[in-house]
């Protein structure tokens, strides 16, 4: 084999192995700063995260979110939209450099990861008839509580089994206990049952913040009891291994904390501020 072949079968090697190994320190964030360009993989069917606006573009939170970190880096951004499975998988090889969709920084998904910046939390409530005579969330004890099918930590805070396995998660106190639980398929099938009137088959459901003040907003003549029952953080992904990487990016969410501009943009699309736990 001619030398000019050996060379070009061993550069192919290096990159395959370099593809499936952990970023090495400053790799990533110096092919981004070459390139002039942060490659970001997330979803384009999530209102008002991230979805396709009727100019059939990127919009949303997690967009706006990553223009300002590119923004803060000096370079464009890129989108793409591989599945949720495929992001969480780690697998990346190269093919994007960082992820919006508020992953939950697990334990187990730290192993495969680096969150460089949690930049929101989804804040669990529960919610209540506008006619209930319930003042604190312990008047919900015994009570009858809608539950979205596949909302895994609300079902398990109401079973009180739920385990919080994300860093420096704290000491999780269960503020009532159902009597019944009964299962929806969404929230504004909750929601539905519950505006029929305080008992009439509802006395309550859990679901995330936002999607509570959007069916207040939407007339439901519902209310939040109390404060958030447990909060989620969400966090940017990268691959495990860059921190020259990891740290720009955390100074980005820093800059637009600190100067507001994340709390403005929580508020512009969900109706709420979300940035802090």
């Amino acid at each position: 084999m001619s030398k000019s072949l050996i060379s070009a079968a061993a550069a192919a090697l290096i990159a395959v192995v370099s593809t499936a190994l952990p970023a090495n320190a400053g790799a990533v964030l110096d092919q981004v700063q070459a390139a002039k360009r942060l490659t970001v993989a997330t979803s384009s069917g999530w209102p008002n995260s991230s979805f396709l606006n009727d100019k059939q573009e990127l919009d949303g939170f997690e967009i706006e979110v990553a223009k300002g970190v590119a923004k803060h880096l000096g370079v464009s951004v890129k989108f793409v939209t591989p599945g949720w499975d495929v992001i969480v998988a780690g697998k990346w090889a190269g093919r994007w450099d960082m992820a919006m969709g508020q992953m939950v920084p697990t334990k187990a998904r730290a192993e495969k990861f680096d969150f460089p910046a949690i930049y929101f939390y989804t804040r669990n409530v529960a919610v209540i008839h506008k006619d209930s005579k319930a003042t604190k969330l312990s008047d919900l004890d015994g009570k009858v509580i809608g539950l979205v099918t596949g909302d895994d930590a609300a079902i398990a805070y109401a079973r009180h089994n739920l385990t919080l396995d994300w860093a420096d998660e704290k000491p999780l106190e269960y503020k009532f206990t159902p009597g019944e639980m009964r299962n929806y398929e969404n929230t504004g099938l909750q929601a539905d049952d519950l505006r029929l009137g305080d008992g009439v088959r509802l006395d309550a459901i859990i679901t995330d913040e936002v999607s509570a003040q959007g069916v207040i907003k939407a007339g439901y003549p519902l209310r939040v009891l109390g404060d958030a029952l447990f909060p989620t953080p969400g966090a940017i992904a990268i691959l495990k291994g860059d921190k020259e990487f990891s740290d720009k990016i955390a100074a980005a969410i820093k800059s637009m904390k600190d100067d507001g501009t994340l709390s403005k943009l929580s508020i512009k699309w969900y109706g709420i501020d979300s940035t802090a736990e």
